[in-house]
């Protein structure tokens, strides 16, 4: 244990805060980002879904998250929809296949995706995912 001036040794400091103030203090100074994150890993706990950057290759997974991007990018001639899903731990692209737009999948939506994760260029990839749009007044 390190020993400051004086001769005392000091506690460990836990990073959690303790009081309603101390709460208050460390909201005020935390970036939006930073708030954002901690809210949607929330949201991942709240839906028993698996943290993005807990996923490997080929695992079946069940993610949440806010969509960051959606572009539509052709991939071998045929038309590809795809997007960035965003936990708050770690981003994922998914792509449907042979679709050139989907109804309620813009940026910023929510939404809950499942299936098997692969790996494309150093990228997690859910192609063709299983996915349930949160509602519009939950965001």
């Amino acid at each position: 244990m390190p020993r400051y001036a004086g001769g005392m040794s000091a506690e460990p400091r836990s990073d959690k805060p303790t009081g309603r103030f101390r709460r208050m203090l460390d909201r005020l100074s935390t970036s939006q980002e930073e708030l954002h994150h901690a809210e949607l890993q929330q949201d991942t706990a709240a839906t028993g879904c698996a943290r993005i950057c807990d996923c490997d290759d080929r695992d079946i997974v069940k993610v949440t998250g806010t969509l960051r991007t959606v572009t539509l990018r052709p991939r071998a001639g045929v038309p590809a929809l795809e997007a960035e899903l965003f936990d708050g731990s770690g981003a994922i692209d998914v792509v449907w296949l042979g679709r050139r737009s989907i109804a309620g999948i813009e940026p910023g939506r929510k939404l809950i995706a499942s299936g098997r994760v692969s790996m494309s260029r150093g990228r997690r990839v859910l192609f063709n995912p299983r996915y349930e749009l949160r509602p519009l007044g939950q965001e």
